[in-house]
């Protein structure tokens, strides 16, 4: 990076929070993408670390004046490589943006910094009785502002949605430099264009979020965990859709593949207890009284035996409950090695049995495997193309395209969650009409008409 636009970042944010030399910057080039599919980041990128609004403001001002390109940065938890610079850039970490400005009981709220992340939050709403937050999209280290513009989800979309559900307002910086405030503590507001829901999962290609209002919810103080294993995958399925319909909205419903949860509790040093079948569902339900846990649990447990489970297991112990919840989210552990390519596509609810179907039908047609992990209450479906021989398989495009494809035929999207990023900018060509496209990359321009901000990310201008 030219000396001069280290001085001047310098000047902005302080000699101790610009990072130019690259043993230090090298864990904010790359986010989790697995490594067989991430792309390389320019490595004379330098890293800079404002502490204020007002501070990204001169920033940005001073990168669009210059036509620097600027790629924020907030936990790099992300699964596509959006936060990854590959052009020569100013990489914006929000770390230092990690006040909890306040926690508004009355109105339910909370104002945050943008770098405020999960587990801060979570660790704070636990001095405060009645406010809880229920988005979690698995990883805690997660910051706002990065759940913001990626419009996080996670298992519990099924009762609570994603995201975009919980932002009230919201502080920007756009690439300009000007602050704006949009939205607010307020519920109701149809002053003119909704400009805050386009930032919500734009990726940070539109403008840098700085502050976030957060709906805030009355805690469930009751939990329970159910294990419902079945001899087939549309039997699971059917109870799902019957729970569904039922009246009853667990916190989240996961399917995987039994070896994964069998495998994964090997590993852990402890066993899967659901011995029999070959489909298990977790369904974890949350309620506010002890008398409406139950029942709820009650109403499971019928569904899931008029479809054919086995036995199902009940955890209402905390311990146990984590121990089941461990092993559900410790499967990647299991499989990261072997994984080249991994989707997150969502196809609707009742479609889910026969789209697996195929999924499994189409690793059987190129003599593969495919593991599955489902947010199968709201269609969520991750699966993978695993490695031959430590390699990328000759056949990986070719594949990607006809799970794609089955997607599409159920009406589906290429991501539930992910997003697009850098990884998928082609495959969002398959799914968008040229119309479609055309209309985002307008909005693209208008809000950043030098391109400067995360460019090559969700499309190519």
């Amino acid at each position: 990076m030219n000396q001069k636009i280290i001085n001047e970042m310098t000047g902005i944010v302080g000699i101790d929070y610009v990072i130019t030399d690259l043993h230090q910057k090298a864990s904010y080039l790359y986010d989790e993408i697995e490594k067989t599919m991430r792309p390389s980041a320019n490595e004379e990128s330098i890293v800079v670390k404002p502490r204020s609004s007002e501070e990204i403001s001169k920033i940005m001002k001073y990168s669009n004046d210059n036509k620097i390109t600027v790629v924020v940065r907030g936990g790099g938890t992300g699964l596509c490589g959006a936060c990854t610079p590959t052009r020569e850039s100013i990489i914006l970490s929000t770390e230092r943006l990690n006040r909890i400005i306040e926690i508004d009981e009355d109105n339910m709220v909370a104002v945050l910094e943008a770098g405020v992340t999960l587990f801060d939050l979570l660790e704070e709403l636990e001095k405060h009785e009645c406010a809880g937050f229920p988005v979690h999209p698995g990883d805690e280290g997660a910051q706002m502002g990065g759940m913001a513009v990626t419009n996080a989800g996670g298992a519990r979309a099924v009762r609570h949605g994603v995201m975009r559900k919980h932002i009230q307002g919201m502080e920007i910086v756009l690439p300009s430099g000007e602050i704006m405030e949009l939205g607010g503590k307020l519920i109701k507001n149809n002053a003119g264009y909704n400009l805050m829901e386009l930032i919500i999962g734009s990726e940070g290609t539109l403008a840098v979020v700085t502050k976030i209002i957060l709906k805030l919810y009355p805690k469930d103080k009751y939990t329970a965990t159910i294990i419902a294993p079945f001899e087939c995958f549309d039997d699971a399925s059917k109870a799902v859709l019957e729970i569904l319909k039922s009246g009853v909205t667990p916190l989240a419903v996961e399917y995987q593949d039994k070896h994964l949860f069998t495998e994964t509790a090997k590993m852990l040093g402890t066993r899967w207890q659901a011995e029999k079948g070959n489909a298990d569902l977790m369904i974890i339900i949350s309620e506010k009284t002890e008398n409406l846990l139950y029942e709820a649990c009650r109403t499971i447990n019928e569904i899931c035996e008029k479809n054919n489970s086995y036995e199902t297991l009940f955890a209402g112990k905390k311990s146990e409950q984590d121990e089941l919840l461990l092993i559900r989210s410790q499967h990647y552990e299991l499989i990261k090695d072997i994984i080249g390519h991994s989707f997150d596509t969502a196809v609707p609810v009742a479609d889910v049995p026969a789209y697996l179907k195929e999924l499994k039908d189409l690793a059987a047609e190129y003599n593969t495997i495919t593991n599955i992990t489902a947010h199968i209450a709201d269609g969520n479906i991750h699966s993978d193309i695993v490695l031959v021989d430590g390699k990328m398989p000759p056949y990986a495009e070719e594949l990607k395209n006809k799970i794609f494809q089955a997607c599409f035929n159920h009406k589906g999207t290429i991501t539930g969650e992910h997003g697009i990023g850098k990884l998928r900018i082609d495959d969002l060509k398959l799914q968008k009409s040229e119309t479609e496209l055309n209309l985002m990359r307008g909005i693209k321009k208008l809000f950043d008409p030098n391109n400067i901000l995360n460019p090559g990310t969700v499309f190519d201008l």
